[in-house]
């Protein structure tokens, strides 16, 4: 077993059972106390659990901390690089796309690049400077607006109105949080041309490791009822996984 996939099933496992002792964390997953303090002083820098004496839990406390798009890209990458081929893998020829502005989203790029007669617009510097390396045929849109440097994305009112002036197939778009009952969320308050491109697409599809159910952060993005598909990995817990099913909303697994 990977070290990625330990720590996202220590993570899941501290979800399902709550503060949890290290004695007891290293007897469950077999490893010594010594390499379950590594794992939670990793998982603790990003966010995902909180460490008690002797012991964690789970994160389930609204979170404030705005990182940069390369700090994002760092954190669960494996993770998140299975959950971009598989949104790509919803992709067909000659569709029109938004990517929002992500380290998920990012991902998806590789896969994207042999798609024949592809639109994709999008107000992230890094998914352009990706797509233009791969010496990409894809037709690309993007909108203006303010350059905003800790995202290394564009916003205001110019990037509204230019994803309002097109009509799209699919949005793929992350979240810094997201909300069973609310949808997803985020810490950046310049959230509004996230909004829409939800208005100029078709469907909405969330991209997200599980780490950020849960994560209550102050802006909501998509509401729950906007999203047609989420794709994220199986730390996932099967509570949230039945309430988004429930709300007719197609969960993808990695």
């Amino acid at each position: 077993m990977s070290v990625e996939i330990r720590r996202e099933m220590l993570v899941r496992y501290l979800r399902e059972q709550g503060r949890t002792s290290v004695n007891d964390l290293a007897t469950h997953f077999n490893i010594t106390g010594a390499t379950i303090r590594s794992d939670l002083r990793q998982l603790e820098q990003s966010h995902q659990v909180t460490r008690r004496y002797g012991g964690a839990e789970a994160v389930t406390q609204p979170i404030t901390e705005d990182r940069t798009i390369d700090e994002k890209t760092a954190l669960n990458q494996n993770i998140k690089q299975r959950i971009g081929a598989k949104a790509a893998s919803l992709v067909h020829d000659g569709e029109s796309i938004i990517l929002d502005n992500g380290s998920t989203t990012l991902q998806m790029v590789p896969w994207l690049v042999e798609r024949v007669a592809l639109t994709v617009m999008t107000n992230s510097l890094h998914i352009i400077n990706e797509v233009v390396a791969r010496d990409s045929n894809m037709n690309l849109l993007m909108p203006g607006g303010t350059y905003r440097k800790r995202s290394a994305s564009f916003h205001g009112g110019l990037a509204e109105q230019a994803f309002r002036a097109f009509s799209f197939d699919k949005l793929f778009i992350g979240a810094d949080g997201f909300d069973i009952e609310q949808g997803t969320t985020t810490f950046i308050e310049a959230y509004q041309v996230s909004q829409a491109m939800c208005q100029a697409a078709k469907q909405i599809i969330v991209v997200t490791d599980s780490s950020k159910f849960g994560r209550k952060t102050p802006n909501v993005v998509v509401p729950i009822d906007k999203i047609d598909i989420v794709i994220t990995d199986h730390g996932i817990s099967e509570a949230d996984k039945t309430a988004l099913e429930q709300r007719g909303i197609q969960v993808l697994l990695v």
